[in-house]
């Protein structure tokens, strides 16, 4: 009996195909309308949300946490960081320096450019920051160096740096200081002046040699932050921003004059660049899936006509589909996207199942209006229930408060249904104006017919063995890992999070810290001093923090030692040497080297080291002399205008801050910002989900990175529960409105769950995390491998045999490799997020056709009927 062809699904089926048919001019030129007013709302309306903290929705607690944060400060959102690195802490603050005057003088494209790493105040407050004890003995080499201090501000060139030289080895002679003690000073301008002399960068650092050490990585950066005006009419919004920001950098000669990289940062160059890494190389995958698709479609249809067909229905469903989306949801978001790869995944599915059928009516029937309509009744009833089951999947995120996923869902849930009507209206219709040849051959597989009897014999130990595999493997799950981290979901090879992640790796830079507004500075205060009694906070910031402590005792200190310092600084410069007396100096500075080498000891080797330097420099030219005279006298004015400023320090209070330091502690309305520093590795999630956890115990009302990816986790993992909950019970329900029979929906939902179970087992096996993009593979497995379970028991119900051997199972495997092809197109990309979730896909696939096409069929056994009657048989026998 066919129970199919006699419901009433099936009749509406063929009936709706019958009147397509029957005009499909009329049909075709419809759909054609729609399909192209679609294309224009979809071409004027199309944008891209690459803001992954908008993934979440925003009726969180901690959701309206962050974005009260982000509207108290602006300035803090919707920003660029300019990461300045030079080879020397003074030539990183020069080119700091140099961009942000750049960047100053576009006010129209950059409203707001600060450093916050320097500037006026902290030039001039740098000493009250150091302790006491510190500053004392900063002060006395200050006054101890006043002699060459003198010297060198007289005459910042070649003439100072000579006399210098000669006052230090005076200095020897009279026994005040060591030889040995000036090989490092010596070794150092040595270096400088070889480099100038060999041609290559030089580059000379005075505080490097007055600390007597190299300079930390956090020393060779300067930031410059930049507030940009962003055109949220493109796809890239802040391209023309950090465009201008790089080509600031040329125009001020950073890399040439300063030997300086800029690299860039912060929520503006990461959301483009997003953007561009899940664009980078879509359109060669998307030439190589179509190209691949189609030599699959020829495969399986073996005709161009069909594949006309089939491509003219998903182009125009594709469109359709799109248009509702963006209406229904605004804008995409970097997991709704990938709705076009699903709806061609899918909605192929739908089209090659009725192509299929319709060959084989045809092979059967050889008219072709007679296999169209019989087609689709045949075929309608298992394509509408495996298009609800499949919606359902989609749908099941839509209550979740996992909004990315959410709108995927709404989109793609749409699109099957979009994907189901076009396989029974434009589909036969094209077909029916391009009339492609009858079939002459039938289309199962006769020679799978070993394995369906192998199967027929074996059905207890093939159904034992498949499950027996499943529960070995259940202890594979303990080890299933999800990565919290959603910064893991970016290509970590692009400049924006490249930089970030090195930024991450200091602690100081704020990168991994927490922050919490409170009302008052009292309260301020209180929740600092809090947060600075738990174990896994590093250190604590606030407006505060920028108050020096024991003020009084520092600027006592300072006008003690000022009035034998500034006069040393403050001298009249003389007039520079003209290169005759240069070359002069340069050999009569190397005379006393010479002897001063005489002497035993390193520093006698580094005194003959610079003296044979400072002979090539003199018989050098202007320019290799100008070279190296730069490399070093530009950083000695850089350190002296510094002294002259330290030495102006006076009371500072939260009042006297400058604006631009307030505005990001404190809000126009009052309101004050703590910063909270985490201890320990901040690249290690669980120190940061750690260190989140004691901070909300303490602050409940506290929110930044680490309590966003603690609690974003925590909402995806309810949001997986919830959905594949909710998806399975769907599923059911809609499997007994249509079944009727509890154990025809356990045969369909038992090999659909095997299918999931052994998804995740070999994701440990292979090491595949889940994360917050693919994780929703897997409810949406429940979606789309029901399809698949769907067609097998609906023609075991009307009584098919030798299953592996009928069109069925020609039109699930070459369905299933054009969706595999299809979602193969996401594995490829260069956003990790989206190859993660191209990945769990095909391989969810691969699991859900093998339990469809293997493991059903032995489930399921034979039809009832045939079952039944050899019962029967044998009874009478």
């Amino acid at each position: 009996m066919d129970r199919n062809k006699d419901s009433l699904l099936a009749r509406l089926t063929g009936q709706t195909v019958a009147l397509c048919i029957r005009s499909p001019w009329i049909t075709i030129l419809v759909f054609a309308l729609l399909s192209l007013a679609a294309s224009v709302y979809t071409a004027r309306n199309f944008s891209i949300n690459t803001d992954i903290s908008n993934l979440i929705s925003q009726n969180i607690d901690w959701r309206q946490r962050e974005i009260a944060l982000e509207k108290a400060f602006p300035s803090r959102a919707n920003s660029i960081l300019a990461v300045v690195n030079a080879p020397t802490p003074e030539l990183a603050s020069v080119a700091a320096d140099a961009l942000t005057e750049r960047l100053r003088a576009k006010p129209d494209l950059f409203p707001e450019v600060r450093r916050p790493d320097g500037g006026e105040f902290f030039e001039k407050n740098a000493l009250l920051f150091l302790p006491v004890e510190q500053l004392g003995q900063t002060l006395g080499q200050l006054q101890a160096a006043t002699p060459f201090i003198s010297i060198l501000a007289r005459d910042p060139n070649w003439r100072g740096l000579s006399r210098s030289a000669q006052a230090a080895l005076l200095g020897v002679k009279a026994k005040r200081i060591e030889l040995d003690a000036l090989a490092p000073f010596f070794d150092r301008f040595s270096t400088t002046f070889e480099e100038a002399a060999a041609g290559r960068p030089a580059t000379f650092s005075w505080q490097e040699m007055l600390a007597g050490r190299k300079s930390t990585p956090g020393e060779l950066r300067k930031f410059v932050d930049i507030h940009p005006k962003l055109d949220f009419g493109a796809l890239e919004p802040g391209r023309q921003a950090t465009d201008a920001v790089r080509q600031a950098a040329v125009d001020a000669k950073l890399g040439p004059d300063y030997q300086a990289r800029v690299r860039l940062t912060g929520s503006v160059p990461i959301a483009d660049e997003e953007f561009a890494t899940v664009k980078e190389g879509a359109i060669l995958h998307g030439i190589g899936t179509v190209v691949v698709v189609l030599f699959i479609l020829w495969l399986a249809l073996k005709s161009a006509r069909i594949i006309v067909a089939v491509f003219v229905a998903l182009a125009g469903g594709l469109a359709i589909t799109a248009a509702l989306g963006l209406a229904m949801v605004g804008s995409l978001n970097m997991i709704s996207v990938a709705f076009f790869v699903l709806f061609v995944g899918l909605g192929v599915d739908f089209c090659i199942q009725y192509s299929v059928r319709y060959r084989d009516e045809r092979y059967h029937k050889d008219d072709l209006k007679t296999a169209l309509i019989d087609s689709g009744r045949s075929i309608g009833g298992p394509l509408a229930l495996a298009a609800a089951a499949t919606a359902a999947g989609f749908l099941s995120f839509l209550p979740t408060a996992y909004q990315g996923v959410s709108e995927l869902g709404t989109i793609a849930g749409v699109g099957m249904i979009v994907a189901f009507l076009v396989s029974i209206t434009v589909l036969p219709a094209v077909l029916a104006v391009l009339d492609p040849p009858g079939e002459k051959e039938p289309l199962g597989y006769a020679s799978f017919g070993a394995a369906d009897r192998f199967v027929d014999t074996n059905r207890k130990w093939v159904v034992a063995g498949t499950l027996g595999i499943a529960i070995i493997g259940l202890p594979l799950l303990y080890f299933l890992r999800f990565d919290f981290n959603p910064i893991n979901l970016r290509s970590q090879t692009v400049e924006s999070i490249a930089t970030y992640l090195e930024l991450r790796q200091d602690p100081n830079t704020g990168a991994s810290a927490i922050n919490i507004l409170t009302n008052s500075p009292k309260d301020a205060q209180a929740v600092a001093a809090r947060m600075e009694k738990l174990p896994e906070v590093a250190r604590v910031m606030s407006i505060e923090s920028f108050v020096p402590d024991d003020q009084q005792t520092k600027l006592a200190l300072i006008k003690k030692f000022a009035p034998a310092i500034n006069p040393a600084l403050n001298v009249k410069a003389a007039p520079p040497p003209n290169p005759q007396e240069v070359g002069e100096i340069l050999i009569q500075t190397a005379g006393t080297l010479d002897a001063a080498g005489e002497q035993p000891g390193a520093g006698g080797v580094a005194a003959k080291r610079l003296a044979g330097q400072l002979r090539k420099l003199a018989a050098a030219s202007n320019e290799q002399r100008n070279l190296a005279e730069r490399a070093v006298i530009e950083p000695l004015n850089l350190k002296l205008a510094e002294a002259r400023k330290f030495l102006q320090a006076g009371p500072v209070t939260v009042d006297s801050l400058p604006a631009e330091l307030k505005d990001v502690w404190v809000t126009a309305d009052g309101r004050y910002r703590v910063e909270v520093f985490p201890k320990g590795d901040p690249n290690d999630n669980e120190t940061l989900r750690t260190f989140a956890r004691k901070v909300l115990e303490v602050e409940p009302n506290a929110i930044g990175g680490p309590i966003s990816i603690l609690k974003s986790g925590d909402v995806i993992v309810v949001a997986f529960i919830q959905a594949g909950l909710l998806a399975l019970v769907t599923i059911c329900l809609l499997l007994w409105l249509a079944l009727r029979r509890i154990d025809d929906v356990a045969l369909t939902v038992v090999p659909l769950l095997l299918a999931g179970v052994i998804t995740m087992e070999i994701c440990v096996l292979i090491g595949l995390p889940l994360n917050f993009a693919n994780i929703i593979a897997l409810p949406l497995l429940l979606g789309i491998g029901v399809a698949f379970k769907i067609y097998y028991i609906m023609a075991w119900r009307d009584g098919q045999t030798n299953l592996l051997q009928s069109s069925l199972t020609r039109a699930v495997i070459f369905s299933a490799m054009t969706t595999a092809t299809a979602f193969g197109s996401l594995w490829l990309s260069s956003h990790p997020g989206t190859s993660s979730l191209g990945k769990l896909l095909a391989l969810s696939l691969l699991t859900t056709m093998c339990a469809a096409v293997l493991f059903q069929p032995a489930l399921m056994g034979r039809p009832r009927e045939s079952a039944e009657a050899g019962a029967d048989a044998g009874g009478k026998a």
